[in-house]
C-alpha cells in the first residue's frame, strides 16, 4: 500500500469509473485495477461492487473513503508545512476575519508579516464567527480573528482588543449623545443584527444589552456582515450595535458609545496547537500588534 494507490482509490470512488479514474491518474486501467485489488487484499475488505457496466462503493468502501480523505488531507497539510519550514517560512498563511478585525488589526498584521517574513504570502478571507471555527478546525485557515467567539476544546485563543460596544443610529434619529440616557429608549426600534446561528455567543451578548434594558430587540433585517448592517443604518432602515473598534472610517451615522454597560466587545484571535508548535514566531508577532482604534 502506498500513497499513490490511496489517492487512486479516492479518484475511483469519486468517478465510479475505471476509465475516468485511470485517465486522471495517468495510468492504464489494468494498473488501476491491480492497485485496487491489492488494496482490498491488504485491508481485508471488498471496497467496490463491480460488473461490466457499473462500479459502486460497498459500505466498507464508503467508510474507507470518508476516513481516508481526512487522513490524506492531514498528510497534505503536514507536507506543505514541512516545505514551508524548510524554505524559511516561504508559503502562505490564511487568516479568517470579520469586519471589526479589518477595521482595527488586519492591515497592521499584514504589514508586520510582510516586513518580518517577506517570503510569506498572506491570504485574507472574510467569514462570520461560525464559518471561521469550521475553517480553522478543517485547517482551511490558520488564524481566526473574530468578536466574542465561542472557543471549543482543542482551540487556543487570546483577546487582542477589549472595548465598548456602541449604538449606531441614522443621522436623523431623535437620539444622540446629548440626550441618550439608556438603551431602554430604543425599545420598539427596528434593529439590524447578525443571524444568531452564525455567532451564537456574540449575538447573545448583543441581545443581552437590550434585554438588560427591559426589551428584546425587534429585528427587521439580518446580515452576516457588519458593513452591510451599517450601510442599512445609513439608509434609515434601522439601528444596530457594533464594537466601537469596528466603526473606524464611517460617516453619516450617529455613534453612541455604551460605556456604562457590563458587556464588552472582545476581538479574539484563535489558532490550533499545531500552528503554535510549527510557527511560534508568527504567532508571537501577531499577538504583539497594536490595534488601530477610532
Amino acid at each position: 500500500m502506498d500513497i499513490q494507490t490511496l489517492r487512486n482509490f479516492l479518484r475511483l470512488s469519486g468517478a465510479l469509473s475505471f476509465t475516468k479514474a485511470a485517465e486522471t491518474a495517468f495510468i492504464g486501467q489494468s494498473t488501476l485495477s491491480k492497485q485496487i485489488k491489492q488494496l482490498e487484499g491488504e485491508i481485508g475488505a471488498t471496497l467496490f461492487k463491480r460488473d461490466r457496466r457499473n462500479v459502486e462503493l460497498t459500505l466498507a468502501g464508503a467508510y474507507f473513503r470518508e476516513e481516508l480523505g481526512k487522513v490524506l488531507s492531514q498528510l497534505d497539510y503536514a507536507m506543505e508545512r514541512t516545505r514551508q519550514l524548510h524554505q524559511g517560512l516561504a508559503g502562505e498563511i490564511k487568516i479568517g476575519y470579520t469586519h471589526s478585525a479589518m477595521q482595527s488589526l488586519i492591515p497592521a498584521m499584514v504589514s508586520a508579516i510582510n516586513q518580518r517574513f517577506p517570503n510569506l504570502k498572506t491570504s485574507l478571507i472574510e467569514m462570520n464567527n461560525i464559518q471561521q471555527l469550521q475553517a480553522l478546525k478543517s485547517r482551511e485557515i490558520d488564524i481566526s480573528i473574530s468578536p466574542n467567539p465561542t472557543i471549543p476544546d482543542q482551540v487556543l485563543g487570546k483577546v487582542l482588543i477589549k472595548d465598548n460596544f456602541a449604538l449606531v443610529l441614522p443621522m436623523d434619529h431623535f437620539l444622540g449623545p446629548e440626550n441618550f440616557r439608556s438603551m431602554a429608549q430604543l425599545a420598539g426600534e427596528p434593529f439590524i443584527l447578525p443571524p444568531k446561528p452564525e455567532g451564537v455567543l456574540y449575538v447573545g451578548i448583543v441581545e443581552s444589552i437590550c434585554t438588560d434594558a427591559g426589551f428584546f430587540p425587534q429585528v427587521v433585517h439580518q446580515t452576516s456582515y457588519a458593513n452591510s448592517g451599517i450601510r442599512l443604518v445609513q439608509g434609515g432602515i434601522g439601528v444596530t450595535i457594533e464594537p466601537i473598534f469596528g466603526l473606524k472610517g464611517y460617516s453619516d451615522i450617529k455613534v453612541i458609545e455604551l460605556k456604562e454597560i457590563p458587556q464588552k466587545a472582545e476581538l479574539t484571535m484563535l489558532w490550533l496547537p499545531a500552528f503554535q508548535k510549527e510557527f511560534p514566531e508568527i504567532l508571537t508577532l501577531l499577538q504583539s500588534i497594536e490595534p488601530q482604534l477610532p
